[in-house]
């Protein structure tokens, strides 16, 4: 029987959770260790290991299965086809085998072969095998029929956006333009238009009925104005009134590799990451140049925190292909996730020379720059990206908003709330910066009323974010308003329980109704959670020591600051 699959439960935490075993025997050590790596993610120790095991024992279903996902996960598909064969053959169910096996076929184009397999009931699944079938169906030059099994699979619950995508992607590529459009322009097709590729496929199916500016206005409607780019180069193209090539699918191949993404993409919030990305990978190998599957891949692999596999992922973009920056803003974005700041900071300077006319490429350089608290070169980053818009838009929200937190980690207050106040102009009620403005405003103890609407605001919007409640808990706290502000404060230390922040403001809020102790205890947890992975960095754990010396009344003294309001002061 095939193994199952379900939301964050891969084939191979299964047999690490389960213990299967290699043999009657003791397990070896490469299969202990290859079970190891795979739980972790480390595809290519779990697949040197599990292939070592297999010549202590060829045989095991296991350990052929497990061998076969961790190089269908590398993208080894050849290799992954190769085990899989031999897991088939006797006898055994695996729907990881048929995948890999399927692929192989599909690689060389033998449909007949992919049909067969379908018709016996030795595929993937309903859905993938029902897109198969057709697109094997059109490799046999059998079109009438492909599009009846199309017709017959949107019938089924669920799948209609599917069946109607492919089937729009099938009569393009025989000619059938019309068709095409008329699927894409069906009201149930409207799924289909809001998805990148399936918007890319009806302009240039639009651009191949000679409809330019229809395919104009489309374009417009679903993308904008600022466009990366692929889509500034569609735009030219349209403009300059020569046709679109049709370049989604050029062969039932691509369409099979087309099934792999779509239903990967589908897959990618349903199903754990290690099994999506066999369908990205297979995406790939079936049509190298789908670098929406290379991105998507990449992308899995960051979501699984294998960086470097993800790195090499993103190096598979050409530096010719107009998907280029998109791929290196994934690679530095992994770089810095793995801790390697310096290299990504690289990544982008050198993305910002060849594609310095890309607002994004200045923003994300402003990102790691203030991530390093290289405070004064963010804004720069920042300014560059703002100028290289040709107009005003809503998302400029962020860019304002984090070249806010650089000038006020500069001391320029006046020029950070302006900007915080610019992002609000064009995102009004944006939790996060309702939530840093109100801070703001009560670290330096200013426009207390208007800083606690704020908050309550950003609150009632992000009622489970630990960093809004805290904020709530900490204004309320400034203005005297203690009894109240115990809740929230509580609440926020539930939600970020080893926050040395929220901690450290929980013990302060104690403190001022008489809850000595329960401050004391509350600071102490503050201080063990210092310099801790997960935590903020911005707790003072000498200012900590000190309130847990002499209390909080005497630090406050000792700062020149404002005492605590008596009970009878409300």
């Amino acid at each position: 029987m095939p193994i199952r699959f379900v939301r964050q439960l891969s084939l191979v935490a299964v047999l690490a959770v389960f213990g299967m075993p290699l043999t009657a025997e003791a397990p070896s050590g490469d299969y202990l260790a290859a079970r190891s790596a795979a739980v972790t993610g480390d595809f290519k120790s779990a697949a040197q290991y599990y292939t070592q095991a297999l010549t202590r024992d060829p045989s095991n279903p296991e350990i052929l299965e497990s061998a076969s996902f961790a190089l269908l996960a590398l993208g080894d598909v050849d290799k992954a086809a190769v085990v899989a064969e031999n897991l088939l053959s006797d006898g055994h169910g695996s729907q990881v085998g048929q995948m890999a096996m399927i692929a192989k076929q599909a690689k060389i184009e033998n449909y007949a072969d992919i049909l067969a397999r379908i018709l016996e009931e030795r595929g993937v699944g309903p859905l993938v095998d029902g897109l198969l079938k057709s697109w094997g169906q059109v490799g046999i030059g059998e079109i009438d029929a492909a599009l009846e099994n199309f017709d017959a699979l949107g019938e089924e619950r669920g799948l209609l956006g599917f069946a109607l995508y492919h089937k729009a992607l099938a009569l393009a590529l025989v000619g059938d333009f019309e068709g095409a459009d008329e699927i894409f322009s069906l009201p149930e097709a409207g799924a289909l238009r809001q998805t990148r590729r399936g918007a890319i496929a009806h302009i240039e199916v639009l651009s191949q009925l000679e409809r330019n500016d229809d395919a104009l206005k489309m374009l417009e409607q679903s993308f904008g104005s600022d466009l990366d780019p692929k889509l500034q180069e569609m735009r030219d193209g349209l403009t300059a009134g020569g046709p679109l090539g049709f370049s989604q699918v050029k062969s039932a191949r691509d369409g099979m590799a087309e099934v792999f993404f779509s239903v990967g993409s589908a897959l990618r919030n349903e199903a754990s990451e290690d099994y999506t990305l066999l369908y990205s990978r297979i995406a790939q190998y079936l049509n190298p140049e789908h670098i929406d599957a290379i991105l998507l891949s990449a992308g899995l692999l960051e979501q699984l925190e294998r960086f470097e596999l993800a790195t090499e992922t993103y190096k598979q973009v050409g530096r010719d292909n107009p998907a280029f920056h998109a791929a290196e803003l994934g690679r530095a974005e992994a770089l810095r996730r793995s801790g390697k700041e310096d290299d990504a900071i690289d990544v982008l300077q050198n993305l910002a020379r060849s594609h310095g006319d890309l607002p994004l490429v200045h923003s994300s350089l402003g990102d790691v720059l203030r991530q390093k608290e290289q405070f004064d070169d963010a804004v720069v980053a920042y300014d560059t990206a703002l100028e290289r818009f040709d107009e005003e838009v809503n998302s400029q929200w962020f860019i304002y908003y984090a070249r806010g937190i650089s000038h006020e980690r500069l001391d320029l207050w006046d020029k950070a709330e302006a900007d915080f106040r610019k992002a609000l102009d064009l995102s009004p009620e944006q939790p996060q910066v309702m939530n840093y403005l109100g801070y703001s405003l009560v670290e330096k103890k200013i426009k207390l009323d208007e800083a606690l609407e704020l908050i309550e605001r950003a609150v009632a919007a992000r009622p489970e974010s630990g960093y809004i409640v805290d904020s709530l808990g900490w204004v309320l706290f400034r203005l005297g308003r203690y009894e109240e502000a115990v809740g929230h404060m509580e609440h926020a230390t539930e939600l970020m329980p080893i926050d040395p922040i929220v901690n450290d403001h929980l013990g302060d809020v104690y403190w001022s109704v008489g809850r000595f102790l329960e401050a004391e205890f509350q600071w102490k947890r503050a201080l063990s959670f210092v310099d801790h992975g997960d935590a903020s960095q911005e707790a003072d754990p000498e200012r900590i020591r000190r309130k847990l010396e002499v209390g909080l009344d005497v630090v406050l003294e000792e700062e020149g600051a404002p005492p605590l309001k008596s009970a009878n002061e409300g």
